[in-house]
């Protein structure tokens, strides 16, 4: 049968990478005096179970252990006479361990060459006996500099394959000998055999990666593969904390799922455990973006007329008059005990806000259920509820039912959200659904308006659903094409308004607001206070898509005791809100820790 090329595998969908080689083996005792690319025939043992290990994890892509496997480094330890055998039994190992899984490619590994004819040949050696033995394409890594990227070119010269280099850019997307993104890709231009992909690998960490990537896409037109080493350990309250554990690289890989990349793995530090939390939590996000409400054949005289958004809810109507909206957002309690959170719903009634949205499962975290909670504050304490439903928990069936049960008890308010997958939360054993995602389900939203379900089955006697769709926004997007793109599928989809997530920067947001008034759509800008300088914190380092400027951090870092930053955080959000107050059509903001009373004075006057 034959092989999926690379450029195929990239194209259909987000292609799974290995992890670090040399620091496996390293953690199974073989130490730097060792030859490493040796142990291909020394001890092939060891490395066919790093390859396992990775295929067990979910790796689509094995990388040989083939980093120094030329003659040029190889001399070092007297070796060089073995170099073709050591890399035609790194291929074959890499092979076997993919044995059975058909969709495995086998990435030749070739380290950057260093300065001389004598290592360029060697390169040029390694490179045809890499094709020979059977590689589907050849992965450059750790290229840091451009002569070392003009040696690999050279040595690529009259040599017809896939290939990608791979890159190691500081945060500002330099290379070590200063070389930029722009010099990269007029190198790159120049080559007579050009790369499938670009790649950037090891590095100081997940975070340099991230902002070397932010700035590497927009000046090159190539598909991604971000492989990011675990870095240094950091300074956390004056101990040295190894930040990259498989959920901290998770996340990170979400950031660049959301740039864009289209293959994913690691380096250095970056293990086997890493890369099946990553497979885990991933594979279910990006496989969402692809799938569609079903396309059924629907019989015009089916369908009905969808009600006008200002008779679905009282909030509809307030959108369509023009109202200036204020919404709270209330996590649901963990227990089963609802009377403090419908005391606080009271509070914030009685201060004037308009609803109280409801999260479902915030941070892939298990609470009770929204929709029973939703019920619970509006008919308890007069207040109505904007209720949050999140596709990673539902498949098409459980979602429409949800849907219909929010409409039988005159929930008729809903905003869509794709969600966090689970192991970004409390519950890694669990796994996502994400049958569609927030575009899909407003566009199924869309169809039980007019009174036809998912498999274009009419819901009988004139039945149809009432609800106004919400969907998120996120002004601070690391990639905002992908940002403005997907909020255009939203709006087409049917969704009637839009809240932000948190607004840190009001010149980005009104900036984000200018580009897509034209859609018309009402947008309710997300302001949230800080509680703590702690809290914010979090919410920088932790909470995906989340961006907070080093002025909001430097303010809530000096302002003195916790009452003091709590206050700070009001302070900051009011200004903010103040910034932006002519330019949306009202406010979502948070209870921090259940707080309705920090949520309350932000508000206060607006």
């Amino acid at each position: 049968m034959k092989r999926e090329t690379l450029s195929a595998a990239l194209a259909a969908r987000v292609v799974i990478f290995d992890g670090g080689f040399g620091t496996e083996l390293y953690r199974r005792n073989f130490f730097v005096n060792t030859s490493y690319d040796d142990l291909n025939l020394s001890n092939a043992a060891a490395v066919a179970a790093i390859h396992q290990s990775y295929v067990d994890a979910g790796a689509e892509v094995l990388t040989t252990n083939t980093y120094n496997a030329n003659s040029f480094c190889l001399s070092q330890f007297g070796l060089a006479e073995r170099s073709a055998r050591i890399n035609q039994a790194a291929v074959a190992l890499a092979r076997k361990a993919a044995a059975g899984r058909p969709g495995i490619l086998v990435a030749g590994s070739i380290g950057p060459a260093a300065a001389g004819a004598g290592a360029v040949a060697a390169i040029r050696e390694q490179i045809a006996e890499l094709q020979k033995s059977g590689a589907d394409f050849l992965i450059f890594e750790s290229l840091d500099t451009l002569d070392k990227l003009r040696h690999t070119l050279t040595a690529l010269a009259d040599t017809a394959c896939e290939w990608v280099p791979s890159f190691t850019l500081d945060a500002e997307a330099k290379l070590a000998d200063g070389g930029s993104v722009t010099e990269i890709a007029a190198l790159l231009r120049s080559s007579p055999v050009p790369p499938t992909a670009f790649g950037l690998n090891c590095g100081a960490g997940p975070e340099t990666t991230l902002a070397a990537m932010e700035k590497a896409v927009k000046q090159l037109d190539l598909p991604f593969i971000v492989q990011p080493g675990a870095g240094a350990p950091r300074s956390v309250d004056n101990r040295m904390l190894a930040m990259t554990s498989p959920e901290y690289f998770t996340t990170y890989c979400m950031r660049y799922l959301a740039l864009g990349a289209r293959g994913l793995g690691g380096c250095c530090g970056i293990t086997p455990a890493h890369i099946a939390d990553m497979v885990r939590s991933l594979r279910p996000l990006a496989d969402a973006e692809r799938k569609e409400v079903p396309r059924v054949e629907i019989k015009p005289e089916d369908l009905l007329d969808p009600p006008p958004t200002a008779e679905k809810s009282p909030f509809g109507a307030k959108l369509v008059r023009g109202d200036f909206l204020k919404l709270v957002e209330m996590t649901p309690p963990r227990g089963i005990d609802l009377a403090a959170t419908v005391e606080k719903a009271k509070l914030c009634a009685a201060a004037g806000f308009d609803a109280v949205n409801i999260p479902d499962g915030p941070r892939a975290s298990c609470r009770i259920s929204q929709v029973v909670a939703a019920i619970e504050i509006q008919e308890r304490a007069g207040i109505e509820t904007i209720v949050h439903c999140c596709a990673r928990d539902r498949s098409l069936i459980s979602l429409q039912s949800m849907i219909l049960g929010c409409m039988a008890k005159n929930l008729r308010n809903i905003l869509f959200i794709t969600g966090d997958p689970p192991k970004l939360g409390d519950y890694p054993f669990s796994s996502g659904v994400f049958d569609v995602d927030s575009i899909g389900m407003v566009k199924l939203q869309s169809r039980l308006n007019r009174g036809v379900d998912a498999g274009g089955f009419p819901l009988g006697g004139g039945a149809q659903t009432a609800i106004v769709s919400g969907v998120g926004a996120d002004p601070s997007a690391i990639d905002p094409e992908r940002e403005y793109r997907r909020l255009a599928e939203k709006i087409e989809a049917g969704a009637e308004f839009i809240i932000t997530q948190p607004a840190f920067d009001p010149e980005r947001l009104l900036k984000f607001l200018a580009r897509i008034r034209h859609f018309g759509v009402p947008v309710i800008a997300g302001v949230w206070p800080f509680a703590s300088y702690r809290n914010a914190v979090f919410m920088q380092n932790e909470v995906p898509g989340v961006v907070v400027p080093e002025w909001i951090m430097d303010a809530m870092k000096n302002a003195g005791d916790k009452d003091a930053q709590r206050a700070e955080g009001i302070r900051i959000a009011r200004s903010i809100l103040a910034a932006i107050r002519s330019e949306v059509r009202g406010v979502a903001t948070s209870a921090p820790f259940g707080n309705v009373n920090t949520a309350i004075a932000v508000c206060d006057g607006f």
